[in-house]
């Protein structure tokens, strides 16, 4: 029997998760140049279309279907999700309709490969990206969600899920190590082959537009109540404490963030509050739900101040993570992931343990650890070889004069502000209009 009340909550969850894609593309489409903001919101919204194919087809099949290899990856049974309309999954008396879970998923997965965009942004070609996107997301999201995500007997009675969640009972409510380690692992992967920005570091690369900045941050932070809370998969006390504790966490680490930029700069900066939030909000992800809000309070103001000062490493190793994936999703995924098991009390989940600090001794920290370094090698070594195979077939990295001029024009014959008119360069026709695609001048 499907719980409708669990279901609406899971459903208007996933419709959360969908909109923080839009978002990211603003958040992401502020920080860069005018000549290349189309292409990275493009960049990253295009996951939405791409991502959706291959979980309708196999990944989400691969990701919760019955394990075949020793909690590795799932069996190809549900690819399609032909005739499952009908079909419910999770613990009876919450029961929800596997349609709405998928849904709930698919959203994950999406926001995961799209935050990569914040690795390549400003020289990354349109379709080599979208072939990236097939691969990463088959070969590395799927089977970490696979380990993660899939318990025992949640997908029917005698299911198998995957290892960590199963066997070294990890701990990662909504997804430290699939969503934020991962993609923190693969950005640096990723900017190590795509090379470099020309100019950087020696030229600054300032944000073009601090107000998409901030009103993306803002979607975001909006968006991931349905990221963390809606993990619960139903509405309940375990979804208030998670919704609750994400909020709790943001904040904090908007004040740490601020404060560090205080003391090392002289003056807080619109960028450092949003980058702030999303930091927070990525450390309490892992712990939302196995926390009490004090401690929620704590990771996310360690968040804050760690992913703040992680944001220099870049510059340390010499690769050119545009966007500071790693610093902020990386880092803040890694603290979150480690937080746990100081904080983590059966008092807010009976299903989860208790830390360090409630009497769980060292037991929930050292597989809190094992998870993470795990998830971030895995992530690191599949995405080097995906990336590298990428580019050197089909060229992954814009040209050099493409990157100069914009590579908005480049690879979209587009502008993102129409400055000065010239003559027209481009004219398509589609049905009885004709269009002209003027250009600008920077």
């Amino acid at each position: 029997m499907v719980d409708t009340g669990d279901t609406a909550w899971l459903l208007g969850s996933a419709a959360l998760v969908m909109f923080m894609t839009p978002g990211l593309a603003l958040f992401y489409g502020g920080m860069v140049r005018a000549k290349s903001v189309l292409n990275v919101m493009m960049l990253t919204f295009v996951c939405l279309a791409v991502v959706g194919v291959v979980w309708l087809l196999y990944g989400y099949s691969l990701a919760f279907g019955n394990d075949v290899m020793g909690g590795l990856i799932g069996n190809l049974r549900q690819a399609g999700l032909h005739g499952l309309a009908d079909t419910t999954v999770g613990p009876e008396g919450h029961r929800v309709p596997l349609f709405a879970f998928a849904a709930f998923q698919l959203m994950f997965a999406v926001i995961t490969v799209a935050l990569l965009v914040g690795a390549v942004a400003e020289r990354a070609r349109f379709w080599p990206w979208l072939v990236f996107v097939v691969a990463w997301v088959t070969l590395v999201y799927v089977p970490l969600a696979h380990w993660v995500f899939a318990f025992d007997g949640f997908a029917g009675a005698g299911t198998v899920g995957g290892w960590i969640a199963n066997r070294l009972h990890a701990l990662d409510f909504a997804g430290g190590t699939v969503v934020e380690i991962n993609s923190g692992a693969a950005a640096l992967a990723l900017a190590g082959v795509i090379g470099r920005r020309e100019g950087w570091p020696r030229q600054p690369m300032r944000p073009h537009n601090l107000p998409f900045v901030m009103f993306g941050a803002g979607l975001l932070w909006f968006g991931w109540f349905g990221f963390n809370a809606g993990s619960a998969l139903g509405a309940s006390n375990l979804a208030a404490t998670s919704f609750l504790n994400t909020t709790t966490a943001a904040a904090t680490a908007v004040v740490g963030w601020l404060l560090v930029e205080q003391f090392r700069d002289g003056t807080p900066t619109t960028l450092g509050a949003a980058s702030g939030a999303v930091a927070g909000l990525v450390g309490i992800t892992p712990g939302c739900g196995y926390v009490e809000p004090l401690g929620a309070a704590v990771i996310g103001l360690a968040a804050g101040v760690v992913c703040s000062l992680a944001v220099g490493l870049k510059y340390r190793m010499g690769v050119d993570d545009s966007l500071d994936v790693l610093a902020v999703h990386g880092m803040g995924g890694l603290v979150g992931m480690l937080l746990i098991g100081l904080f983590a009390t059966t008092g807010a989940n009976a299903a989860g343990a208790n830390g360090l600090l409630y009497g769980g001794g060292l037991d929930q920290l050292w597989r809190q650890a094992v998870a993470a370094a795990v998830a971030l090698a895995y992530s690191l070594v599949v995405t080097l070889a995906v990336a590298w195979l990428v580019d050197r077939t089909l060229g992954l990295r814009a040209s050099r004069e493409a990157e100069s001029e914009g590579i908005d024009e480049a690879e979209h014959a587009e502008s993102a502000y129409e400055l000065a008119i010239q003559p027209s360069r481009r004219t398509s026709i589609a049905g009885a209009t004709t269009r002209t695609i003027e250009g600008s001048e920077r």
